[in-house]
Protein backbone atom coordinates (compact mmCIF):
# COMPACT_ATOMS: atom_id res chain seq x y z
CA UNK A 1 0.00 0.00 0.00
CA UNK A 2 1.32 3.24 -0.77
CA UNK A 3 2.18 6.14 1.66
CA UNK A 4 -0.83 8.45 2.44
CA UNK A 5 0.37 12.20 2.48
CA UNK A 6 -0.81 14.52 4.97
CA UNK A 7 -3.87 16.02 2.57
CA UNK A 8 -5.15 12.28 2.21
CA UNK A 9 -5.12 11.46 5.78
CA UNK A 10 -7.11 15.02 6.04
CA UNK A 11 -9.56 13.97 3.63
CA UNK A 12 -9.88 10.72 5.11
CA UNK A 13 -10.53 11.73 8.60
CA UNK A 14 -13.37 14.57 7.44
CA UNK A 15 -14.97 11.35 5.26
CA UNK A 16 -15.22 9.78 8.36
CA UNK A 17 -16.87 12.39 10.43
CA UNK A 18 -19.17 12.57 7.29
CA UNK A 19 -19.83 9.68 6.95
CA UNK A 20 -20.80 8.89 10.67
CA UNK A 21 -23.11 11.70 11.03
CA UNK A 22 -24.60 11.11 7.90
CA UNK A 23 -25.45 7.54 8.32
CA UNK A 24 -27.19 8.63 12.20
CA UNK A 25 -28.98 11.70 10.93
CA UNK A 26 -29.94 9.27 7.73
CA UNK A 27 -31.65 7.23 10.29
CA UNK A 28 -33.28 9.52 11.97
CA UNK A 29 -34.98 11.25 8.51
CA UNK A 30 -35.86 8.02 7.17
CA UNK A 31 -37.68 6.95 11.39
CA UNK A 32 -41.13 7.32 9.39
CA UNK A 33 -40.42 4.83 6.46
CA UNK A 34 -38.93 2.22 9.21
CA UNK A 35 -42.25 3.05 10.53
CA UNK A 36 -44.76 2.30 7.68
CA UNK A 37 -43.27 -0.89 6.39
CA UNK A 38 -40.89 -2.89 5.44
CA UNK A 39 -41.12 -2.17 1.57
CA UNK A 40 -41.48 1.67 2.64
CA UNK A 41 -38.17 1.34 5.06
CA UNK A 42 -36.42 0.02 1.63
CA UNK A 43 -36.18 3.94 0.44
CA UNK A 44 -34.01 5.02 2.92
CA UNK A 45 -31.15 2.99 1.61
CA UNK A 46 -30.31 4.40 -2.16
CA UNK A 47 -29.82 8.10 -0.51
CA UNK A 48 -27.83 6.87 2.29
CA UNK A 49 -25.91 4.86 -0.72
CA UNK A 50 -25.62 7.46 -3.43
CA UNK A 51 -24.66 10.28 -0.64
CA UNK A 52 -22.26 8.06 0.45
CA UNK A 53 -20.60 7.76 -3.25
CA UNK A 54 -20.61 11.54 -3.40
CA UNK A 55 -18.75 12.07 -0.38
CA UNK A 56 -16.42 9.24 -1.46
CA UNK A 57 -15.51 11.52 -4.62
CA UNK A 58 -15.94 15.10 -3.61
CA UNK A 59 -14.23 14.52 -0.23
CA UNK A 60 -12.05 11.51 -0.51
CA UNK A 61 -11.79 12.17 -4.16
CA UNK A 62 -12.36 8.41 -4.85
CA UNK A 63 -14.91 7.80 -7.94
CA UNK A 64 -15.80 4.50 -9.38
CA UNK A 65 -15.96 3.13 -13.01
CA UNK A 66 -18.18 0.02 -14.26
CA UNK A 67 -17.46 -2.32 -16.86
CA UNK A 68 -19.67 -4.67 -18.13
CA UNK A 69 -23.19 -2.79 -17.47
CA UNK A 70 -24.33 -5.03 -20.63
CA UNK A 71 -24.38 -7.72 -18.06
CA UNK A 72 -26.91 -6.77 -15.37
CA UNK A 73 -29.69 -8.36 -16.19
CA UNK A 74 -33.36 -8.08 -15.91
CA UNK A 75 -35.29 -10.40 -13.43
CA UNK A 76 -34.45 -12.00 -10.23
CA UNK A 77 -30.37 -12.28 -10.12
CA UNK A 78 -27.77 -12.98 -7.36
CA UNK A 79 -24.41 -10.75 -7.49
CA UNK A 80 -21.59 -13.11 -6.16
CA UNK A 81 -18.89 -10.28 -5.64
CA UNK A 82 -15.53 -10.01 -4.51
CA UNK A 83 -15.25 -8.27 -1.57
CA UNK A 84 -12.36 -5.93 -0.17
CA UNK A 85 -14.28 -3.10 1.21
CA UNK A 86 -16.46 -1.28 3.15
CA UNK A 87 -16.95 0.97 0.06
CA UNK A 88 -19.23 -1.61 -1.93
CA UNK A 89 -21.59 -2.59 0.61
CA UNK A 90 -22.84 1.26 -0.18
CA UNK A 91 -22.50 0.84 -3.63
CA UNK A 92 -24.39 -2.34 -4.60
CA UNK A 93 -27.25 -0.06 -3.37
CA UNK A 94 -26.30 2.56 -4.67
CA UNK A 95 -26.77 0.62 -8.48
CA UNK A 96 -29.34 -1.79 -8.17
CA UNK A 97 -32.99 -1.50 -7.16
CA UNK A 98 -33.67 -2.85 -3.56
CA UNK A 99 -31.38 -5.12 -3.53
CA UNK A 100 -31.17 -7.81 -0.59
CA UNK A 101 -27.50 -8.30 1.30
CA UNK A 102 -26.52 -11.62 2.52
CA UNK A 103 -25.13 -10.74 5.75
CA UNK A 104 -24.03 -11.87 9.37
CA UNK A 105 -26.65 -11.69 12.17
CA UNK A 106 -24.46 -9.32 14.71
CA UNK A 107 -24.79 -6.54 11.96
CA UNK A 108 -28.32 -6.45 12.76
CA UNK A 109 -27.09 -5.51 16.29
CA UNK A 110 -25.69 -2.00 15.18
CA UNK A 111 -27.59 0.70 16.59
CA UNK A 112 -30.24 2.32 14.07
CA UNK A 113 -28.97 0.41 10.89
CA UNK A 114 -29.12 -2.32 12.26
CA UNK A 115 -32.75 -2.08 12.67
CA UNK A 116 -33.30 -1.29 9.36
CA UNK A 117 -31.05 -4.08 7.94
CA UNK A 118 -33.98 -6.07 9.83
CA UNK A 119 -36.66 -4.11 8.77
CA UNK A 120 -35.47 -4.03 5.02
CA UNK A 121 -35.63 -7.85 5.08
CA UNK A 122 -31.73 -7.97 4.78
CA UNK A 123 -31.44 -12.44 4.40
CA UNK A 124 -29.26 -12.60 7.57
CA UNK A 125 -27.06 -15.69 8.91
CA UNK A 126 -25.61 -17.15 12.20
CA UNK A 127 -22.00 -18.56 11.73
CA UNK A 128 -22.45 -20.20 15.12
CA UNK A 129 -25.88 -22.21 14.24
CA UNK A 130 -24.25 -24.15 11.48
CA UNK A 131 -26.55 -26.19 8.91
CA UNK A 132 -29.31 -24.58 10.20
CA UNK A 133 -28.82 -21.38 9.14
CA UNK A 134 -28.21 -22.62 5.58
CA UNK A 135 -31.90 -23.58 5.65
CA UNK A 136 -32.86 -20.39 6.94
CA UNK A 137 -30.50 -18.39 4.33
CA UNK A 138 -32.06 -20.39 1.42
CA UNK A 139 -35.60 -19.83 2.86
CA UNK A 140 -35.19 -15.94 3.22
CA UNK A 141 -33.53 -15.56 -0.01
CA UNK A 142 -36.42 -17.29 -1.76
CA UNK A 143 -38.44 -14.72 -0.49
CA UNK A 144 -36.39 -12.34 -1.83
CA UNK A 145 -36.49 -13.23 -5.27
CA UNK A 146 -39.86 -14.29 -5.45
CA UNK A 147 -40.10 -10.34 -4.16
CA UNK A 148 -38.32 -9.83 -7.62
CA UNK A 149 -35.10 -8.66 -5.59
CA UNK A 150 -31.56 -8.95 -6.63
CA UNK A 151 -29.34 -10.76 -4.14
CA UNK A 152 -26.17 -9.62 -3.08
CA UNK A 153 -23.54 -11.93 -1.40
CA UNK A 154 -19.94 -11.93 -0.70
CA UNK A 155 -18.59 -15.53 -1.74
CA UNK A 156 -15.75 -15.43 0.92
CA UNK A 157 -17.96 -14.33 3.70
CA UNK A 158 -15.72 -10.87 4.65
CA UNK A 159 -13.64 -8.24 3.62
CA UNK A 160 -10.36 -9.46 1.78
CA UNK A 161 -7.05 -8.08 1.32
CA UNK A 162 -6.14 -7.48 -2.34
CA UNK A 163 -4.17 -10.41 -3.71
CA UNK A 164 -4.76 -12.78 -0.32
CA UNK A 165 -6.33 -16.10 -1.54
CA UNK A 166 -9.78 -17.22 -1.55
CA UNK A 167 -11.38 -19.17 -0.15
CA UNK A 168 -15.09 -19.20 -1.31
CA UNK A 169 -17.50 -20.04 1.33
CA UNK A 170 -20.73 -23.02 0.22
CA UNK A 171 -23.43 -20.16 0.71
CA UNK A 172 -22.84 -19.13 -2.87
CA UNK A 173 -23.15 -22.63 -4.06
CA UNK A 174 -26.35 -23.53 -2.13
CA UNK A 175 -28.20 -20.60 -3.61
CA UNK A 176 -26.40 -21.30 -7.03
CA UNK A 177 -28.19 -24.67 -6.49
CA UNK A 178 -31.59 -23.95 -4.75
CA UNK A 179 -33.09 -20.43 -6.37
CA UNK A 180 -32.09 -21.53 -10.33
CA UNK A 181 -31.61 -17.86 -11.24
CA UNK A 182 -28.80 -16.34 -13.13
CA UNK A 183 -25.50 -15.16 -10.72
CA UNK A 184 -23.40 -12.43 -12.19
CA UNK A 185 -19.65 -12.44 -10.96
CA UNK A 186 -18.35 -9.34 -10.13
CA UNK A 187 -14.79 -8.10 -10.00
CA UNK A 188 -13.09 -5.37 -8.29
CA UNK A 189 -10.16 -3.02 -6.61
CA UNK A 190 -11.58 -1.30 -3.73
CA UNK A 191 -8.88 -2.76 -1.59
CA UNK A 192 -6.25 -0.37 -3.38
CA UNK A 193 -8.49 2.47 -2.28
CA UNK A 194 -9.97 1.91 0.75
CA UNK A 195 -8.45 -1.23 2.89
CA UNK A 196 -9.91 -3.51 5.31
CA UNK A 197 -9.93 -1.57 8.80
CA UNK A 198 -8.37 1.17 7.24
CA UNK A 199 -8.67 4.61 8.06
CA UNK A 200 -7.26 5.78 4.77
CA UNK A 201 -9.24 6.84 1.80
CA UNK A 202 -6.86 6.79 -1.13
CA UNK A 203 -8.26 9.14 -4.50
CA UNK A 204 -8.41 7.36 -7.28
CA UNK A 205 -10.89 5.30 -9.46
CA UNK A 206 -12.18 2.24 -8.35
CA UNK A 207 -13.09 -0.12 -11.00
CA UNK A 208 -16.67 -2.82 -10.74
CA UNK A 209 -16.45 -4.94 -13.70
CA UNK A 210 -19.37 -7.33 -14.48
CA UNK A 211 -19.37 -10.38 -16.46
CA UNK A 212 -21.50 -12.39 -18.20
CA UNK A 213 -24.32 -14.13 -16.34
CA UNK A 214 -23.68 -17.91 -15.21
CA UNK A 215 -27.02 -19.32 -16.40
CA UNK A 216 -28.34 -22.50 -13.75
CA UNK A 217 -28.25 -25.71 -14.42
CA UNK A 218 -24.19 -26.72 -13.83
CA UNK A 219 -22.88 -28.59 -11.66
CA UNK A 220 -21.64 -27.43 -8.41
CA UNK A 221 -18.25 -28.34 -8.52
CA UNK A 222 -18.71 -26.59 -12.19
CA UNK A 223 -20.07 -23.28 -10.90
CA UNK A 224 -17.25 -22.87 -8.16
CA UNK A 225 -14.81 -22.84 -10.39
CA UNK A 226 -16.45 -20.49 -13.06
CA UNK A 227 -17.06 -18.55 -10.62
CA UNK A 228 -13.90 -18.37 -8.17
CA UNK A 229 -11.88 -17.72 -11.84
CA UNK A 230 -13.38 -15.15 -12.90
CA UNK A 231 -13.97 -13.23 -10.38
CA UNK A 232 -10.38 -14.21 -8.99
CA UNK A 233 -8.58 -13.56 -12.69
CA UNK A 234 -10.14 -10.40 -12.98
CA UNK A 235 -9.69 -9.01 -9.59
CA UNK A 236 -6.29 -9.57 -9.81
CA UNK A 237 -5.56 -7.58 -12.37
CA UNK A 238 -7.75 -5.05 -11.62
CA UNK A 239 -5.13 -5.12 -8.72
CA UNK A 240 -2.31 -4.08 -10.90
CA UNK A 241 -3.70 -1.62 -12.98
CA UNK A 242 -4.70 -0.24 -9.68
CA UNK A 243 -1.16 -0.04 -8.72
CA UNK A 244 -0.13 1.35 -11.99
CA UNK A 245 -2.92 3.69 -12.64
CA UNK A 246 -3.17 5.66 -9.69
Amino acid sequence: MKKASPFTLVRSFIFDVFYISWAMLSAILFAPFFLMSPACSLKAGPPWAKFVMFMSKYISGLDYEIRGREHMVEGPFIIASKHQSAWETAFFYAVFKRPSYILKKELLRIPLWGWYLWRMKMIYIDRAAGMSTMKDMIRQSKEAIADNRPIIIFPEGTRMKPGAPAHYHPGVVALYSQLKVPVIPVALNSGSYWGKNSFIKYPGTIVVEFFPPIPPGLSKDEFLTRLQDTIETASAKLLVEAQTKD
